[in-house]
């Protein structure tokens, strides 16, 4: 049997401090080069999606998170331009004081405290709203 060609899985999170700033990197390749985007990206074969969250902050920002919620999944055909990608975004909100260190994929990771002022990579934008609406920032 020859399976069909699916869209690629992948995961987002967005992780608020006491302070309502929320942890962004910037990308260091494209696409969105330079741009804010949340610590995320593909879950590999035999991982699941809350794994995969975990452990992409963990390589972006250096920070450990545990118990990640819910926010929603992202499937809309052309949110990626590399191709159909689908995302499993999830909320965390860290209550203790947490230094981020750029990692793989990240040329940097910071608190952004306007974050509603930027323009952050793919739908991130729709995503830390939706974050916001269910989980509070």
């Amino acid at each position: 049997m020859t399976l069909p060609q699916t869209p690629l899985l992948t995961t987002d999170c967005v992780i608020f401090n006491d302070q309502g700033a929320v942890l962004l990197i910037r990308r260091k390749h494209p696409p969105f080069a330079g741009s804010y985007a949340l610590p995320g990206g593909f879950v590999e074969i035999g991982e699941t999606v809350e794994a995969a969250c975990i452990r992409e902050v963990r390589e972006e920002t250096g920070l450990y998170i545990s118990e990640p919620k819910l926010v929603g999944v992202y499937s809309r055909p052309g949110r990626d331009p590399r191709g159909h990608t689908v995302s499993v975004a999830f909320a965390v909100k860290l209550t203790r004081a947490a230094d981020p260190q750029a990692g793989s994929d990240a040329a940097s990771a910071s608190w952004i405290v306007d974050w509603q002022k930027i323009t952050p990579a793919f739908d991130h934008a729709e995503i830390i709203a939706d974050a916001v609406a269910l989980h509070g920032a």
